[in-house]
């Protein structure tokens, strides 16, 4: 019997998980572990004996050690997946971890947040991707919830996705580590525990936490769709 592909997940805190991509990936063939303090099981100090590796998104900066003391211990596991060329993801904290750990700049969007339903364009030369060739020259919905981005990335970094708002919405970093600013994971139900999260913050913006919940709820199935096909193809790559 084949054993099934093993892919580690860092998760910062609870409300912040794998969301709808943990069904996709299992039915995939992949078993996911996930470490974390939420997990109550500490991020290990390497790869070894893991096919893939995801660190998903969260409310510390990338580089909140005092606060966030797993945080040294990620940025060496990203660190390790780009030396393996190790099928690996950054999603939102977790790309600013990627790009951190590999010599970018993380800093405060300087026109403010990206909260909600947004679209990211994905660039014509994206088309040669393993991961995002799919989505080459296309516009496509994201769920973002940022304050940082990725303002630098490393020299060998290619961006893959754009909008207004941010320039470094998806990279990759040498062959097989990818960071999205945005949260592919994210449904309607992720945004509800985020507005609650957030409390009167979304006010202070402008922004109704009722509109955004809405708004994701109207794209659901498309974003289901699009980043479940997504996951998908991670898994792929993780198999292969």
């Amino acid at each position: 019997m084949t054993s099934r592909a093993r892919v580690l997940v860092v998760e910062h805190q609870a409300n912040a998980g794998i969301g709808h991509f943990a069904a996709r990936l299992q039915e995939e063939g992949i078993t996911l572990e996930t470490v974390g303090p939420d997990a109550a099981v500490p991020v290990p100090g390497s790869l070894d004996g893991f096919d893939g590796l995801i660190v998903l998104g969260g409310s510390m900066g990338p580089t909140d050690d005092t606060a966030a003391p797993w945080l040294p211990a990620t940025r060496a596991l990203l660190l390790d997946g780009v030396a393996r060329e190790l099928p690996t993801l950054g999603i939102c904290l977790g790309a600013q971890l990627l790009a951190t750990a590999t010599g970018g700049q993380v800093r405060t969007m300087p026109a403010g947040p990206e909260v909600g339903l947004t679209s990211v364009g994905f660039a014509p030369g994206a088309a040669g991707d393993p991961l995002f060739g799919d989505l080459a020259g296309d516009a496509v919905p994201t769920v973002q919830w940022h304050w940082l981005e990725a303002a630098e990335l490393p020299a060998q970094a290619e961006v893959l996705a754009s909008n207004a708002a941010c320039r470094n919405q998806a990279f990759r970093v040498g062959a097989a580590a990818w960071g999205v600013q945005f949260h592919p994971e994210a449904l309607t139900g992720t945004a509800e525990d985020w507005v609650v999260e957030e409390g009167d913050g979304l006010d202070a913006l402008g922004l109704s936490g009722s509109d955004v919940v809405a708004e994701v709820r109207a794209a659901e199935p498309r974003l289901r769709e699009l980043w479940g096909g997504f996951a998908a193809r991670f898994a792929a790559l993780v198999r292969g």
